[in-house]
Protein backbone atom coordinates (compact mmCIF):
# COMPACT_ATOMS: atom_id res chain seq x y z
CA UNK A 1 0.00 0.00 0.00
CA UNK A 2 2.83 2.27 0.91
CA UNK A 3 6.30 3.11 -0.76
CA UNK A 4 8.80 5.62 -0.94
CA UNK A 5 8.04 8.81 -3.77
CA UNK A 6 11.03 8.73 -6.00
CA UNK A 7 12.37 11.73 -7.92
CA UNK A 8 10.79 10.03 -11.17
CA UNK A 9 7.76 9.14 -10.15
CA UNK A 10 7.04 12.17 -8.27
CA UNK A 11 6.52 13.99 -11.65
CA UNK A 12 3.72 11.66 -12.50
CA UNK A 13 1.93 11.45 -9.44
CA UNK A 14 -1.87 13.18 -9.26
CA UNK A 15 -1.55 15.30 -6.07
CA UNK A 16 -4.36 15.95 -3.89
CA UNK A 17 -5.21 19.08 -5.48
CA UNK A 18 -5.53 17.71 -8.58
CA UNK A 19 -8.07 15.51 -7.55
CA UNK A 20 -10.42 17.72 -6.02
CA UNK A 21 -12.58 18.17 -8.79
CA UNK A 22 -13.28 14.49 -9.75
CA UNK A 23 -15.47 12.08 -8.17
CA UNK A 24 -13.06 9.37 -8.73
CA UNK A 25 -9.36 8.93 -7.16
CA UNK A 26 -6.95 7.80 -9.72
CA UNK A 27 -3.78 6.01 -8.51
CA UNK A 28 -1.01 6.61 -8.09
CA UNK A 29 -1.95 9.11 -5.37
CA UNK A 30 0.46 11.00 -3.55
CA UNK A 31 -0.07 13.72 -0.55
CA UNK A 32 2.47 15.85 1.51
CA UNK A 33 1.88 14.73 5.21
CA UNK A 34 3.82 15.97 8.24
CA UNK A 35 7.09 16.49 6.24
CA UNK A 36 6.79 13.20 4.69
CA UNK A 37 5.37 11.83 0.98
CA UNK A 38 3.01 8.92 1.18
CA UNK A 39 1.79 7.32 -1.53
CA UNK A 40 -1.13 5.09 -2.41
CA UNK A 41 -1.51 2.40 -4.95
CA UNK A 42 -4.95 1.82 -4.34
CA UNK A 43 -7.87 2.79 -1.07
CA UNK A 44 -6.87 1.54 1.80
CA UNK A 45 -9.31 -0.80 2.97
CA UNK A 46 -8.30 -1.88 6.60
CA UNK A 47 -8.29 1.72 9.20
CA UNK A 48 -6.60 2.02 12.25
CA UNK A 49 -8.11 5.66 14.01
CA UNK A 50 -6.00 6.53 17.00
CA UNK A 51 -8.11 9.70 18.52
CA UNK A 52 -11.55 10.69 18.54
CA UNK A 53 -11.28 13.24 15.96
CA UNK A 54 -9.96 10.99 13.31
CA UNK A 55 -12.51 8.11 14.42
CA UNK A 56 -15.09 10.73 13.46
CA UNK A 57 -14.01 12.14 10.63
CA UNK A 58 -13.72 8.80 9.05
CA UNK A 59 -17.20 8.14 10.17
CA UNK A 60 -18.81 11.36 8.75
CA UNK A 61 -16.70 9.91 5.43
CA UNK A 62 -18.89 7.02 5.31
CA UNK A 63 -15.86 4.41 5.73
CA UNK A 64 -16.39 3.23 9.30
CA UNK A 65 -17.12 -0.47 7.47
CA UNK A 66 -13.48 0.11 6.97
CA UNK A 67 -12.21 0.85 10.40
CA UNK A 68 -10.34 -2.11 12.02
CA UNK A 69 -9.82 -0.71 15.41
CA UNK A 70 -9.72 2.55 17.09
CA UNK A 71 -7.78 3.84 19.88
CA UNK A 72 -7.31 7.62 22.31
CA UNK A 73 -11.12 8.40 23.12
CA UNK A 74 -12.34 11.40 25.48
CA UNK A 75 -15.98 10.59 25.25
CA UNK A 76 -18.69 8.91 23.51
CA UNK A 77 -19.75 9.86 19.53
CA UNK A 78 -22.09 12.07 18.73
CA UNK A 79 -25.47 10.68 18.45
CA UNK A 80 -25.96 10.41 14.87
CA UNK A 81 -22.32 8.78 14.58
CA UNK A 82 -23.27 6.29 17.65
CA UNK A 83 -25.23 3.54 15.18
CA UNK A 84 -22.64 2.92 12.52
CA UNK A 85 -19.70 3.39 15.30
CA UNK A 86 -20.74 1.01 18.21
CA UNK A 87 -19.21 -2.42 16.24
CA UNK A 88 -15.91 -0.53 15.84
CA UNK A 89 -12.98 -3.08 18.16
CA UNK A 90 -11.84 -0.44 20.54
CA UNK A 91 -8.13 -1.68 20.95
CA UNK A 92 -7.81 1.33 23.91
CA UNK A 93 -9.68 3.78 25.90
CA UNK A 94 -6.72 5.70 25.63
CA UNK A 95 -2.86 4.85 23.57
CA UNK A 96 -2.93 1.04 22.32
CA UNK A 97 0.07 -0.43 21.88
CA UNK A 98 1.94 -0.75 18.53
CA UNK A 99 1.59 -4.94 18.50
CA UNK A 100 -2.54 -4.28 19.24
CA UNK A 101 -2.25 -1.69 16.05
CA UNK A 102 -0.21 -4.01 14.01
CA UNK A 103 -2.43 -7.11 15.08
CA UNK A 104 -5.53 -5.72 12.49
CA UNK A 105 -3.57 -5.44 9.77
CA UNK A 106 -4.27 -2.51 8.95
CA UNK A 107 -3.23 -0.53 5.32
CA UNK A 108 -3.57 2.73 6.89
CA UNK A 109 -3.24 4.38 10.34
CA UNK A 110 -4.81 7.82 10.73
CA UNK A 111 -3.75 9.91 13.94
CA UNK A 112 -5.42 13.00 15.34
CA UNK A 113 -1.78 13.39 17.21
CA UNK A 114 1.50 13.31 16.88
CA UNK A 115 2.34 12.74 20.32
CA UNK A 116 0.44 9.13 19.60
CA UNK A 117 2.45 8.43 15.75
CA UNK A 118 5.69 10.42 15.10
CA UNK A 119 8.75 11.39 16.05
CA UNK A 120 9.11 9.68 20.13
CA UNK A 121 5.35 8.70 19.06
CA UNK A 122 3.30 7.02 22.22
CA UNK A 123 2.74 4.14 19.39
CA UNK A 124 5.01 4.62 17.21
CA UNK A 125 7.37 6.49 15.06
CA UNK A 126 6.85 7.23 11.50
CA UNK A 127 9.15 4.44 10.17
CA UNK A 128 8.56 1.94 12.37
CA UNK A 129 5.12 1.87 10.43
CA UNK A 130 6.81 2.46 7.15
CA UNK A 131 8.73 -0.21 7.63
CA UNK A 132 5.67 -2.74 7.51
CA UNK A 133 3.95 -0.81 4.58
CA UNK A 134 1.67 0.95 6.72
CA UNK A 135 0.93 4.22 6.07
CA UNK A 136 0.26 6.42 9.00
CA UNK A 137 -1.30 10.08 8.48
CA UNK A 138 -1.83 12.94 11.07
CA UNK A 139 -3.88 15.39 11.03
CA UNK A 140 -2.15 18.55 9.71
CA UNK A 141 -3.44 20.84 12.23
CA UNK A 142 -1.21 18.47 15.20
CA UNK A 143 2.08 18.89 12.65
CA UNK A 144 1.75 22.21 10.90
CA UNK A 145 2.33 25.60 12.84
CA UNK A 146 2.82 23.83 15.74
CA UNK A 147 6.00 22.34 17.45
CA UNK A 148 5.96 19.47 19.98
CA UNK A 149 9.20 17.61 20.99
CA UNK A 150 9.63 13.88 21.30
CA UNK A 151 11.08 14.12 24.78
CA UNK A 152 7.58 16.33 25.83
CA UNK A 153 4.13 15.23 27.57
CA UNK A 154 2.83 18.48 26.51
CA UNK A 155 0.38 19.48 23.90
CA UNK A 156 2.75 21.81 22.45
CA UNK A 157 3.03 25.31 21.13
CA UNK A 158 2.09 27.01 17.91
CA UNK A 159 3.93 29.44 15.53
CA UNK A 160 1.02 30.36 13.00
CA UNK A 161 -2.64 30.38 14.98
CA UNK A 162 -5.02 27.15 14.08
CA UNK A 163 -7.39 27.50 11.03
CA UNK A 164 -10.44 25.15 10.36
CA UNK A 165 -9.36 25.00 6.87
CA UNK A 166 -6.44 22.53 8.00
CA UNK A 167 -9.93 20.34 9.38
CA UNK A 168 -11.10 20.65 6.12
CA UNK A 169 -7.87 20.21 4.25
CA UNK A 170 -8.02 16.81 6.24
CA UNK A 171 -11.18 15.56 5.13
CA UNK A 172 -10.56 16.48 1.41
CA UNK A 173 -7.06 14.30 1.50
CA UNK A 174 -8.80 11.27 3.56
CA UNK A 175 -11.86 11.62 1.36
CA UNK A 176 -8.78 11.58 -2.08
CA UNK A 177 -6.76 8.58 0.26
CA UNK A 178 -9.55 6.36 0.51
CA UNK A 179 -12.14 7.10 -3.10
CA UNK A 180 -14.67 9.07 -1.65
CA UNK A 181 -14.32 12.60 -2.87
CA UNK A 182 -17.93 13.23 -3.26
CA UNK A 183 -18.49 12.83 0.53
CA UNK A 184 -15.38 14.92 1.68
CA UNK A 185 -16.98 18.25 -0.36
CA UNK A 186 -19.92 17.96 0.95
CA UNK A 187 -19.05 17.32 4.07
CA UNK A 188 -16.93 20.30 3.98
CA UNK A 189 -19.15 22.47 2.32
CA UNK A 190 -21.49 21.69 5.73
CA UNK A 191 -18.92 22.67 7.88
CA UNK A 192 -18.66 26.15 5.74
CA UNK A 193 -22.48 26.54 6.00
CA UNK A 194 -23.03 25.83 10.28
CA UNK A 195 -19.66 27.99 10.72
CA UNK A 196 -21.30 31.11 9.04
CA UNK A 197 -24.64 30.63 10.59
CA UNK A 198 -23.20 30.49 14.42
CA UNK A 199 -21.19 33.63 13.14
CA UNK A 200 -24.16 35.84 12.37
CA UNK A 201 -26.33 34.26 15.67
CA UNK A 202 -23.53 35.59 17.96
CA UNK A 203 -23.12 39.07 16.38
CA UNK A 204 -27.03 39.57 16.64
CA UNK A 205 -26.52 38.60 20.74
CA UNK A 206 -23.58 41.63 20.93
CA UNK A 207 -21.09 39.90 22.31
CA UNK A 208 -18.73 40.92 19.91
CA UNK A 209 -15.15 42.41 22.07
CA UNK A 210 -16.13 40.47 25.23
CA UNK A 211 -14.00 38.43 26.57
CA UNK A 212 -13.49 34.46 27.15
CA UNK A 213 -11.44 32.09 29.05
CA UNK A 214 -11.57 28.06 27.91
CA UNK A 215 -10.81 25.32 30.61
CA UNK A 216 -10.36 22.10 29.94
CA UNK A 217 -8.89 20.88 33.14
CA UNK A 218 -6.30 20.40 36.11
CA UNK A 219 -4.61 18.10 37.65
CA UNK A 220 -5.61 19.27 41.08
CA UNK A 221 -8.51 21.68 41.21
CA UNK A 222 -7.11 24.19 43.52
CA UNK A 223 -3.82 24.02 41.51
CA UNK A 224 -2.96 25.66 37.98
CA UNK A 225 -5.71 24.91 35.39
CA UNK A 226 -5.09 23.88 31.54
CA UNK A 227 -6.75 27.01 29.94
CA UNK A 228 -6.29 27.58 26.14
CA UNK A 229 -3.90 29.52 24.47
CA UNK A 230 -4.30 32.07 21.82
CA UNK A 231 -3.54 30.11 18.97
CA UNK A 232 -5.33 26.98 19.39
CA UNK A 233 -8.90 25.92 18.24
CA UNK A 234 -10.25 27.51 21.26
CA UNK A 235 -9.17 30.75 20.09
CA UNK A 236 -10.24 30.36 16.14
CA UNK A 237 -13.79 29.14 18.07
CA UNK A 238 -13.58 32.76 19.96
CA UNK A 239 -12.51 34.64 16.97
CA UNK A 240 -15.39 32.74 15.19
CA UNK A 241 -17.88 34.35 17.48
CA UNK A 242 -16.51 37.80 17.61
CA UNK A 243 -14.85 36.70 21.27
CA UNK A 244 -11.48 37.48 22.52
CA UNK A 245 -9.23 34.49 24.45
CA UNK A 246 -7.69 36.08 27.42
CA UNK A 247 -5.01 34.03 27.64
CA UNK A 248 -1.97 35.20 26.05
CA UNK A 249 0.21 32.35 25.12
CA UNK A 250 1.65 29.81 22.20
CA UNK A 251 1.24 27.21 24.07
CA UNK A 252 -1.98 24.54 23.19
CA UNK A 253 -3.08 24.13 27.09
CA UNK A 254 -0.74 26.58 29.09
CA UNK A 255 -1.30 25.92 32.62
CA UNK A 256 -2.29 29.29 34.39
CA UNK A 257 -2.20 30.51 37.96
CA UNK A 258 -6.09 31.41 39.11
CA UNK A 259 -4.60 34.34 40.62
CA UNK A 260 -3.40 35.22 36.69
CA UNK A 261 -6.76 34.46 35.64
CA UNK A 262 -8.56 36.41 38.66
CA UNK A 263 -6.24 39.67 36.88
CA UNK A 264 -7.69 39.24 33.48
CA UNK A 265 -11.27 38.37 34.62
CA UNK A 266 -12.80 37.40 31.71
CA UNK A 267 -16.43 37.56 30.71
CA UNK A 268 -17.11 34.54 29.80
CA UNK A 269 -15.37 30.91 31.03
CA UNK A 270 -15.88 28.06 28.73
CA UNK A 271 -15.72 25.06 30.76
CA UNK A 272 -14.94 21.29 29.01
CA UNK A 273 -16.91 18.21 29.60
CA UNK A 274 -15.46 14.70 29.00
CA UNK A 275 -15.77 11.38 29.95
CA UNK A 276 -12.18 10.82 30.49
CA UNK A 277 -11.09 10.78 34.52
CA UNK A 278 -7.50 10.80 34.75
CA UNK A 279 -7.85 14.01 36.85
CA UNK A 280 -10.36 15.58 39.41
CA UNK A 281 -10.98 18.59 37.07
CA UNK A 282 -12.10 16.29 33.85
CA UNK A 283 -15.34 15.94 35.78
CA UNK A 284 -17.08 19.19 34.87
CA UNK A 285 -19.30 19.16 38.00
CA UNK A 286 -16.49 19.87 40.46
CA UNK A 287 -15.04 22.35 38.27
CA UNK A 288 -18.66 23.91 38.14
CA UNK A 289 -18.52 23.65 42.10
CA UNK A 290 -14.43 24.58 42.27
CA UNK A 291 -15.64 27.85 40.55
CA UNK A 292 -18.41 29.11 42.70
CA UNK A 293 -17.18 28.08 46.27
CA UNK A 294 -13.30 28.83 45.76
CA UNK A 295 -12.57 32.18 47.72
CA UNK A 296 -10.95 33.45 44.31
CA UNK A 297 -12.83 31.88 41.70
CA UNK A 298 -16.39 32.64 42.89
CA UNK A 299 -15.25 36.72 42.59
CA UNK A 300 -14.42 36.33 39.11
CA UNK A 301 -17.10 38.15 36.54
CA UNK A 302 -18.15 35.34 34.99
CA UNK A 303 -18.67 33.21 38.23
CA UNK A 304 -20.89 36.12 39.64
CA UNK A 305 -22.64 37.11 36.57
CA UNK A 306 -23.10 33.06 35.98
CA UNK A 307 -21.47 33.23 32.18
CA UNK A 308 -20.10 29.46 32.75
CA UNK A 309 -20.77 27.48 29.68
CA UNK A 310 -20.46 23.67 29.00
CA UNK A 311 -19.14 22.26 25.84
CA UNK A 312 -17.77 18.63 25.26
CA UNK A 313 -14.30 18.42 25.26
CA UNK A 314 -13.29 17.31 22.23
CA UNK A 315 -15.18 19.99 20.23
CA UNK A 316 -12.16 22.45 21.58
CA UNK A 317 -9.24 20.01 19.88
CA UNK A 318 -8.59 21.04 16.43
CA UNK A 319 -11.13 18.60 14.54
CA UNK A 320 -15.08 18.45 12.58
CA UNK A 321 -16.40 18.59 15.93
CA UNK A 322 -14.82 22.74 16.35
CA UNK A 323 -18.57 23.52 14.46
CA UNK A 324 -20.11 21.85 17.34
CA UNK A 325 -18.48 23.96 19.71
CA UNK A 326 -18.96 27.37 17.92
CA UNK A 327 -23.14 26.75 17.21
CA UNK A 328 -23.25 25.72 21.09
CA UNK A 329 -21.95 28.84 22.64
CA UNK A 330 -23.28 30.75 20.02
CA UNK A 331 -26.74 29.46 21.05
CA UNK A 332 -26.14 29.62 24.47
CA UNK A 333 -24.63 33.60 23.93
CA UNK A 334 -28.14 34.46 22.55
CA UNK A 335 -30.11 33.12 25.45
CA UNK A 336 -31.71 36.22 27.14
CA UNK A 337 -29.44 36.84 30.07
CA UNK A 338 -31.77 36.87 33.42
Amino acid sequence: MLRRLSPLLAAGLLSVSALSAQAATTYPLTIHNCGRDLVFERAPQRLVSLGQASTELLLRLGVGARLVGTGVWFGGLPKDLQEEGKGIPRLADNAPSFEAVVGTRPDLVAAQYTYHVGPGGEVADFPRFAKLGIAAYVAPSDCEGKAVTADSNSDGSRSAPFDMQLVTREAQELAAILDVQPAGKQLVAELDRRIAAAGEQAKAAGVQGRSVLFWFSSPRLEGDPWVAGNLGAPAWIARALGLRNVVDSAEEWPAVSWERIASLDPDYIVVARMDRRLYPADDVDKKLAFLRSDPLTRELRAVRENHLLVVDAPTLNPSLRVVDSVETLAADLAKPQP
